[in-house]
């Protein structure tokens, strides 16, 4: 992580970063969470400038959701509970930490993320999110299946059995099995999307954690591009 050679020093007495090393250190930071201060001498520069780098850039890597889908699009969605320190945005949730719940939504076929929501408290229902974080109206125009967490949406959910006692029928067994094939991807995707380290503990206060979360999308869809 090499810092560029050949700018004058700022103000505080460090080199300006040249524009792509500012982009490895607001992708260093979302993989790894190292604070400010760890991050600055990586790239030798200053605690605060490095926050302001991410500061600025960071909300220009956000993910822009698609607005149009192809016919009998399939879209599967969920949540990801972030465990998130400003807690003027977050509340704690079934993972005991305060987080927020950011429902993020997967191309069925692609696996790309195609929408994220508008983070909202760790203690609301995914049922209650879908609509609330913007990402039903978002999706409108296609399917969407979901867990049976989103009962009462218009998300396509598993059947349920009505008594313990009485089983399914054979072809509500056999939608099941295919949902669940489906549905797990958006898993995987969840499963990639969280080896970046920032969304174990997100330290950014205000749109912060929205802000991080739309651009770790686009960066998981730009590696899944690749």
């Amino acid at each position: 992580m090499a810092v560029a050679v050949g700018f004058e020093p700022t103000v505080e007495g460090y080199p300006t970063l040249a524009f792509e090393d500012r982009v490895l250190l607001v992708a260093a930071y979302w993989r790894t969470n190292l604070t400010m201060r760890q991050l600055a001498v990586l790239f030798g520069t200053s605690k605060s400038a490095a926050d302001r780098i991410i500061d600025d850039l960071g909300p220009k890597f956000a993910l822009r959701p698609r607005k149009r889908f192809a016919p009998e699009t399939v879209l599967t969605v969920d949540g990801i509970l972030a465990p998130t320190r400003d807690h003027a945005v977050a509340a704690k949730s079934k993972n005991y930490q305060h987080s927020t719940n950011h429902q993020v939504v997967i191309h069925a076929d692609t696996r790309l993320v195609v929408a994220v929501g508008t983070p909202l408290p760790g203690n609301r229902n995914d049922s209650v999110a879908f609509a609330a974080s913007g990402v039903d109206h978002a999706t409108r125009n296609a399917t969407v299946i979901a867990d049976g967490g989103y009962r009462g949406t218009r998300a396509v959910i598993p059947h349920r059995h009505k008594s313990k006692d009485e089983p399914l029928a054979a072809w509500k067994e056999a939608h099941n099995a295919s949902h669940r094939k489906v549905r797990a991807r958006v898993e995987h995707a969840f499963a990639q999307m969280k080896v970046w380290k920032v969304l174990r503990d997100c330290r950014l206060r205000g749109t912060g954690s929205a802000e991080t979360m739309a651009g770790i999308a686009r960066l998981h869809n730009l590696i899944l591009a690749d």
